[in-house]
């Protein structure tokens, strides 16, 4: 049996000892320095005797010792076995982005406190330093007083100042016409550029690092009309869902998502994932990892955006089991590997929307219609914004409205 060193390690020291991570088993170790020795002689394929060739100066039953510990460790895999595999399929396919890139590996399934724990095993996790500052200033710099905002009576900056994450929800089902349009206005291809060195490229109402677009989105259909439930993967150039032969209720979604409980009342998840490849084949540098990360947060925001614009009531996690969720969507989790998950229901005492309203995009929540003032009546609305009055009372009735039914979701 020949044995080969892994290729998603790294070592470093932490007070004077020095520890070996396996970044794609997620593993840690204290360690002898002697045994960078022994994983650099394993780099090629060798067998113990080989082993107890090279290192005569070891006796044989601490030489064997230690690999039969780097094996257990998972620093050593059998060539050919089904670790090795997976080890050398990060190594070929992450190369151009290795040893950084092994973040993202160190960073998967992590573990999340219970959300029903008592708040001290919650208060435990935080820092035992003071608590920073929420806002920042430059001493002794002058600061200069900028306008007054004023209340724009339109619809995108009413929809953009109505966010706001949602944690309850009614046990009304999601049209197939509000899920169409969250994912066509978030994910679906708006049209092609021609380019004359890279050919036809898709563009999307969120930017993408040299148009690569690497981001996909699976649906968790739990309460949709016309859809059974399901996962179903987005073909986001034909604007049509794939169905997966994976079995799926309100118990794992709330899985998916750390057993988060409100991912299980949701009406829908939304399963961000990326495909690596198409920004490493580009950009060879670990860098344009960050990239990858950036184009999430876009595309949850613009899916944020839709939703509330709708008058549905959305939220987002990244407190995610991605082995699970990788494994039901068929996904060996390094050529492409879950991100981010947002989920959208219907908010609680809001009227549903008809399919017509959904389709072109009108609200018919009153408390987001624009009122009937007067400049003066504006102005003094505007006054009282930028002088932070948090009170509802003094408000016109249209923003009691909405201030009431904003403050029962959390920001």
């Amino acid at each position: 049996m020949k044995l080969q060193s892994a290729s998603c390690q790294i070592a470093y020291w932490e007070d004077g000892r020095l520890r070996i991570a396996n970044y794609l088993t997620r593993r840690q170790f204290a360690a002898n320095p002697a045994v960078l020795d022994v994983i650099r002689f394993f780099v090629t394929p060798r067998t113990i005797q080989d082993a107890l060739v090279e290192f005569p100066s070891y006796s044989q039953e601490s030489m064997a010792r230690a690999i039969l510990q780097l094996i257990d460790a998972q620093l050593l895999f059998e060539y050919g076995s089904p670790e090795w595999k997976r080890d050398e399929l990060v190594r070929t396919s992450w190369r151009s982005w290795l040893p950084e890139g092994g973040f993202h590996f160190l960073t998967k399934d992590a573990p999340y406190i219970p959300w029903d724990s008592p708040i001290d095993e919650k208060l435990k996790t935080l820092s035992s330093a003071p608590v920073p500052p929420q806002f920042k200033r430059i001493r002794r710099a002058e600061a200069i007083r900028l306008p007054p905002p004023e209340i724009t009576y339109d619809t995108f900056f009413e929809t953009l100042h109505a966010r706001r994450t949602h944690r309850q929800f009614s046990r009304g089902k999601l049209s197939l016409e509000n899920l169409a349009m969250l994912l066509r206005t978030t994910w679906g291809v708006q049209g092609y550029l021609q380019s004359l060195v890279f050919g036809k490229l898709p563009y999307k109402t969120s930017p993408s690092g040299g148009a690569r677009h690497p981001g996909e989105v699976y649906v968790v259909a739990l309460r949709v009309n016309g859809l059974e439930r399901g996962i179903y993967h987005y073909q986001a150039h034909d604007h049509r869902l794939a169905r997966l032969p994976v079995k799926v209720n309100p118990s794992r979604a709330s899985a998916y998502c750390a057993d988060q409980p409100h991912a299980a009342q949701a009406a829908a998840l939304f399963i961000m994932t990326a495909v690596f490849a198409r920004t490493m084949w580009k950009y060879g540098r670990a860098r344009a990892y960050r990239t990858v990360l950036l184009e999430t947060g876009h595309l949850c925001q613009t899916f944020c955006l839709t939703a509330t614009r709708l008058g549905l009531a959305p939220f987002s996690t990244a407190a995610l089991r991605d082995s699970l969720i990788e494994k039901d969507l068929g996904l060996d989790g390094i050529a492409e590997s879950v991100l981010y998950v947002a989920g959208v229901g219907l908010p609680i005492n809001r009227p549903h929307q008809s399919s017509r309203d959904a389709r072109f995009g009108v609200n018919r929540d009153r408390s987001f219609k624009t009122p009937r003032s007067t400049a003066a009546g504006r102005a003094r609305a505007s006054r009282r914004y930028a002088a932070g009055d948090a009170g509802t009372s003094r408000l016109p009735r249209w923003r009691r409205a909405a201030a009431a039914r904003l403050l029962r979701v959390s920001p």
